[in-house]
């Protein structure tokens, strides 16, 4: 059994304009709200927050609503044209109101300026299930973490894109008022580009009932697992499901804790500057991108659930060395920067394996739900994280920070034990063979 490389790429333009379009809300609109609307911190903060919110409930709903959708056009792509033409209508408001505010400040305007992040929240959450269940949809299961591992590549080539062209676009800097619209209008046309490829280039229906086929005809790669969609899950599956879940929660507390108050730990902690913590969360993110294939490919021989409980480790673990540095040393030390390689190649083995994990318990016509439980469970986590881990560093100690995120982390590995469905069968190929893809 080979993996068509060539379609999981196509399917992964999907991923790259999802993740171009985050970098960039991340990215700006903080500094729109508080350097132009001039937004307070804290009400900033709670803007901010709602896509997380918002995602909690349109996550699940549109993956369910598009497991059931029965289009000419597919299952998911109906929810991907449309949700990325309403997206990129809408985030052009976006610079066009800022800019007007700058000219001639309006209550007026701030408050349509709000009113349409949220209608653009709104139709980001209509297809990010959708989109990212295209992928199990028209992917054996025993082949879905390299897949996997190739649309997080996808991703990453989607944030990297946005920061070279933040690089080469705006080198202004210090109080003179920069326009963002040129930036959006890009990032537009890449979520348009990419919505092309997938309507041009991915016949879904063809490659659904492709994929209907093979099930059908391998019905040992659906063993003990999950049922059709209206029938209720054995309890051993349910069960596993819901330690998978809970882990799932537990490794996204753990991580974006850390990485949500890094920048100010680094500072507080060990003298930092900001360019020095910044580059130790990229070098968290290279190490990420360069393990995707290998972590694939070794979660192909071993077990996806044993390669997640790998990284789990080697994740607590990472944390917990930082904090036992921050015990020896308050200075920067280049050190750091091998940790947090470890870090990313951690963060790699869960990332890749988890989301097929999710899928491999269900069969196709409930992918879209099931995508979107994935989701709601690593969305509440985000929400709460910054919240929790930020109160412990204000009112406990800033040391708190890693030995918070190694606890968490840890636990998982431990809930991770009682997950019994999900693996993939393990590939007995060696050497070279390991990596014959097709085209």
């Amino acid at each position: 059994m080979k993996l068509n490389t060539k379609r999981t790429v196509l399917v992964g333009f999907a991923f790259l304009a999802i993740c171009a379009f985050w970098q960039l809300y991340d990215n700006l609109v903080p500094k729109i709200l508080t350097e132009t609307f001039e937004i307070g911190e804290s009400v900033s903060g709670i803007i901010m927050a709602a896509d997380n919110v918002l995602a909690l409930f349109l996550l699940p709903l549109f993956g369910g609503l598009s497991d059931r959708c029965t289009h000419r056009l597919g299952r998911r792509r109906p929810f991907i044209l449309f949700g990325t033409l309403a997206a990129v209508v809408l985030m052009m408001t976006l610079p066009i109101l800022t800019d007007s505010y700058h000219s001639a400040p309006a209550t007026w305007k701030t408050i349509c300026f709000i009113i349409g992040l949220g209608l653009l929240l709104f139709a980001m959450g209509t297809y990010r299930s959708p989109a990212v269940a295209l992928m199990p949809d028209v992917t054996p299961k025993p082949l879905r973490s390299k897949a996997n591992a190739i649309i997080n590549l996808m991703g990453a080539l989607g944030g990297i894109i946005y920061l070279i062209l933040t690089t080469f676009l705006y080198k202004t800097s210090g109080d003179v008022y920069v326009s963002y619209l040129p930036l959006f209008i890009i990032v537009g046309a890449i979520m348009l580009g990419a919505l092309a490829i997938l309507l041009f280039l991915v016949d879904e229906p063809k490659l659904a009932a492709e994929q209907k086929r093979y099930e059908e005809a391998h019905p040992e790669d659906n063993l003990a697992q999950a049922t059709e969609s209206g029938e209720k899950l054995p309890a051993d599956v349910k069960k596993s499901l819901s330690f998978l879940l809970v882990s799932i929660a537990l490794w996204f507390i753990g991580y974006n804790g850390v990485t949500t108050w890094f920048s100010v730990y680094a500072t507080e902690s060990w003298n930092m500057t900001l360019g020095q913590a910044n580059m130790c969360l990229t070098i968290a993110t290279a190490g990420a991108i360069v393990s995707y294939i290998p972590v694939g490919i070794v979660a192909s021989k071993v077990g996806r659930r044993k390669t997640i409980r790998f990284g789990t480790l080697l994740l607590s673990g990472s944390f917990f060395a930082a904090f036992i540095y921050t015990m020896l040393s308050d200075q920067f030390s280049p050190i750091l920067y091998g940790l947090f390689v470890l870090v990313g190649v951690a963060w790699a083995s869960i990332n890749v394996n988890s989301l097929p994990m999710v899928v491999e318990m269900c069969k196709g016509s409930e992918v879209g739900k099931f995508t979107g439980l994935y989701y709601t469970f690593s969305m509440i986590a985000q929400i709460a994280t910054p919240i929790v881990a930020g109160w412990l560093l204000e009112n406990v100690d800033y040391k708190t920070l890693f030995p918070y995120a190694a606890i968490f982390v840890f636990a998982s590995f431990i809930t991770m034990t009682f997950v019994k469905h999900g693996d993939n069968k393990v590939e007995a190929k060696t050497g070279l063979e390991a990596f014959d893809m097709e085209d």
